[in-house]
């Protein structure tokens, strides 16, 4: 049995445009998606702390004209502990009360990570450091998977514990298509001592190559039933479109009957599939929500 819709808790990922094209793209995605009043919608924050200000525009932007509650990326990378500082008393002084705290990736032709001398070093030592700065709701990034840099699945997993106990409030997961995959993961970090919420992440697949590419960087698997799945599609957007869906909303379903009930979706600045998810999910425009249960009551 699905859980019930009312019992749903949902929040977006968006990144931050580069050309007004990307930006209009953003903002239409962000109005489809806003009826659905997710629990929070983050802005990412690229390798190098390179879309600083764009994602701090795309965040104030968020607060000043819509009802949504933004939760700000924020990295360790090219930057002292002062300089991150700065931008989360920014953030607060901003209204923004909420934080996802990455390690985040080396900045595009470098030969890998390495902690800036004068920062926080790790994304534990970064959510340390946002608990002195103020109060914030901080999310951090867990790896059902393993992080493709981690020595072994415990060191992992040691890892996401460094974290939370350093104060960060729930963890969001990369994304994952075996719904099995993320569920001996729960298991083994209630086991480890992680009792946090640890929110599913959910990438609606709109492009097969576009998520081998991703699947590649973060090292999450690609079952062969889903590239079956999307066999001869390439020049087919429509069916795509269909199949992604029906992937996805099935993935969702299959954890709620597991007793999951929030699912972070990566939009990629497109509202469709997520709305579309949600919709088979049973999820419903809060508008829409309130005629309907008025209707039942009379």
């Amino acid at each position: 049995m699905t859980a019930p819709a009312r019992s749903l808790k949902i929040s977006f990922e968006f990144f931050p445009p580069k050309t007004e094209a990307m930006e209009a793209q953003l903002w239409a995605a962000i109005e489809r998606l806003r009826p659905l009043a997710p629990r929070f919608v983050s802005v990412t924050y690229g390798a190098g702390g390179g879309t600083r200000e764009r994602t701090h525009a795309t965040v104030e932007r968020i607060l000043r004209d819509t009802p949504l509650a933004p939760a700000a990326h924020l990295t360790c990378v090219a930057a002292t502990r002062a300089e991150v500082d700065a931008v989360a008393r920014r953030y607060w002084d901003a209204g923004v009360r909420h934080i996802v705290a990455l390690r985040g990736d080396p900045p595009e032709g470098t030969a890998g990570y390495i902690a800036h001398a004068d920062g926080y070093a790790y994304a534990a030592d970064l959510v340390a450091g946002l608990r002195r700065v103020h109060d914030f709701d901080i999310s951090v990034a867990a790896y059902p998977e393993t992080h493709p840099e981690a020595a072994t699945p415990r060191a992992d997993l040691d890892n996401l514990k460094r974290k939370i106990d350093a104060g960060a409030n729930r963890a969001i997961t990369q994304f994952f298509f075996d719904t099995d995959v993320y569920l001996r993961f729960v298991e083994r970090a209630r086991a480890a001592g992680i009792t946090v919420p640890i929110v599913p992440g959910i990438l609606p697949v709109t492009n097969f190559a576009q998520v081998m590419r991703f699947a590649k960087l973060c090292g999450a698997s690609v079952p062969a039933w889903l590239a079956r799945l999307f066999e001869g599609l390439d020049d087919d957007p429509d069916t795509r479109r269909l199949v992604a869906a029906t992937v996805a909303a099935e993935q969702c379903r299959r954890l709620q009957d597991q007793g999951v009930d929030e699912f972070h979706f990566y939009t990629l600045n497109r509202a469709d599939l997520s709305y579309a998810i949600c919709h088979i999910l049973g999820l419903r425009p809060a508008s829409a929500a309130s005629a309907v249960a008025a209707g039942a009551a009379s």
